[in-house]
């Protein structure tokens, strides 16, 4: 695509003052890895693949399945039953294929995870249990990257962005993880499929601030409850 094309496609992007053609620019040379190509991750990669973001990494070992859809907004009915990797470098493709996509169909562990995050500038953490959770924070912490954070359930979610110019971290609010099998997920209490879309879009908004070097609050989580509609910020 030729320059005018570029400025044509991210044109509202740029007229915004505190972006500019120079914050575009950073983030068509961003980096930014998706852990999870599921509920958050799809509204995550939507918004940041729209935006322009240079090289986007996406893992995630699951495949699609039916009760997915209500959700997984970038996965559709031909996507059952094949990688969400493969679906999502679909959907990629689709909408922007300026978008450098590195698909890695595998689980995120302890032997693979400081190969992966160091490839990339801005982690998005979309998993969805609290082992992995505490992994990729822990990684991050040791190889100083910023991590963009988020959880649902039901009709509550939570974000927050960790160790930003070593900021405070996930085990400074919740130093130890609880059990996986004594939490409730969304298998068992489900999760509507508009707060996966709220929740995701904020990580997404967060991570293109980042990117752009834009002003934002660092060492509070923001709690939201789409039943109540209510956004209570929790300063640590």
């Amino acid at each position: 695509m030729k320059n005018g094309g570029l400025f044509e496609r991210y044109s509202r992007q740029i007229f915004i003052e505190e972006i500019g053609l120079e914050g575009q620019r950073k983030i068509m040379n961003s980096k930014v890895l998706v852990i999870g190509a599921g509920g958050l991750g799809s509204p995550v990669i939507q918004y940041l693949v729209a935006a322009g973001v240079g090289t986007l990494g996406v893992v995630d070992y699951d495949k699609v399945e039916l009760h997915n859809l209500n959700r997984q907004v970038i996965h559709t009915e031909d996507s059952v039953g094949i990688s969400k990797v493969k679906s999502a470098e679909k959907f990629v493709e689709r909408l922007n294929n300026q978008v450098k996509f590195i698909g890695l169909e595998e689980r995120i562990d302890e032997y693979n995870i400081e190969e992966i995050v160091s490839q990339f500038d801005i982690v998005v953490d979309c998993s969805d249990n609290f082992k992995t959770r505490y992994l990729v924070n822990d990684f991050c912490v040791i190889l100083k990257k910023t991590l963009v954070y988020g959880s649902i359930l039901g009709f509550s979610g939570q974000v927050a962005v960790f160790n930003y110019k070593e900021s405070k971290n996930l085990k400074d609010i919740f130093p130890e993880p609880p059990l996986d099998e004594d939490f409730p997920d969304c298998d068992s209490l489900g999760v509507l499929g508009a707060l996966c879309g709220i929740v995701g879009s904020m990580m997404a908004n967060l991570t293109l601030k980042i990117i752009a070097d834009l002003p934002f609050r660092v060492n509070q989580l923001t709690l939201i409850d789409i039943n109540k509609w209510q956004f209570q910020i929790v300063d640590f």
